[in-house]
């Protein structure tokens, strides 16, 4: 790995994990792996499969019953269907456990002295203690945040969340950790429907275009500006564009590549090392959606060469 390059965490089981038929867009992954590898002309990106993560690390955000029930495959169709992700195929248990395993890996770089990584899948912010929901079935980055928590050098940490829907998971699993900060900007009228308390929640209506959007995420990073964060999570939804079969909101891509660039000037001026989660994108057609995710990696794997703290 050459010292400026920027690793990111792919495996093909996220996408071969996945019955083709699920109404997920299963292919979504493949299709952003082959087309960030053919833009990637000087080989900004350090490709790096995950490890498996392992039941110990689960049980830092999940009650024992769940997890045992997962990875034993003894889920409850009720469970299954709140879920999603269905029809089940057993590669999911790989699939779920090489997921989160890229996001744990991902923050031990940062624990180690990287300013910068990034997996290819996750962000599963709906993923409560006991119970999946949403195409979240472990919650990875309060799995990663917990096990950062236990680093004595980790005092506070943020996870910055821009899916268009509201990370409820990720609120009630730290509703009473002072140590994470919890931000969500997402729909109002969005899944899920009965929101939960962030340390700060930002509602938009249906519609909202970019440069409202733009202007609330300004507001948000000004506040965050002062505060002290040894880590930052940044969950990278896609799915408030315009054509995002999911998202309700009206951003364009060119919108987007403006969100990315306001956080990692933030981050910048933070001097704070920060993981990406990749989050939700279902637009029609998908290639929107790729196009948005090459958009983010190829511009993080640019900053990353640059020192911490350079605009």
């Amino acid at each position: 790995m050459k010292q400026d390059q920027f690793t990111l965490f792919y495996d093909e089981i996220y996408s071969s994990g996945l019955d083709p038929t699920t109404r997920f867009p299963v292919d979504r992954y493949k299709k952003l792996h082959e087309r960030l590898k053919d833009l990637d002309h000087e080989n900004r990106i350090n490709w790096k499969k995950p490890r498996l993560a392992r039941k110990e690390e689960l049980l830092l955000a999940h009650e024992p019953s769940y997890v045992d029930r997962f990875l034993e495959q003894r889920l409850r169709e009720e469970e299954i269907r709140r879920i999603g992700l269905r029809p089940w195929k057993r590669e999911i248990v790989e699939r779920t456990l090489r997921l989160t395993g890229g996001a744990l890996e991902g923050l031990q770089l940062l624990l180690e002295g990287s300013d910068l990584a990034g997996n290819m899948a996750g962000g599963t912010h709906h993923a409560f203690r006991g119970a999946g929901a949403g195409y979240c079935i472990f919650n990875d980055l309060a799995i990663c945040a917990k096990k950062a928590l236990l680093n004595k050098e980790i005092n506070k940490l943020v996870i910055l969340d821009l899916d268009v829907h509201q990370g409820d998971g990720t609120a009630e699993i730290f509703e009473k950790e002072d140590r994470v900060h919890t931000i969500s900007l997402h729909g109002k009228n969005n899944f899920p429907f009965r929101k939960k308390t962030s340390n700060w929640d930002l509602e938009f209506e249906n519609g909202t275009g970019d440069e409202e959007y733009l202007t609330a995420l300004d507001r948000v990073l000004d506040k965050l500006a002062p505060e002290p964060f040894d880590l930052i999570f940044f969950q990278t939804g896609v799915d408030a564009l315009a054509s995002d079969a999911l998202g309700l909101l009206n951003l364009s891509r060119e919108g987007l590549r403006k969100r990315n660039k306001k956080v990692f000037e933030w981050r910048n001026t933070m001097k704070s090392p920060m993981l990406l989660f990749m989050g939700g994108g279902y637009a029609k057609p998908i290639e929107d959606t790729v196009d948005a995710f090459c958009d983010l990696f190829l511009y993080a794997a640019e900053e990353n060469r640059k020192p911490m703290g350079k605009v």
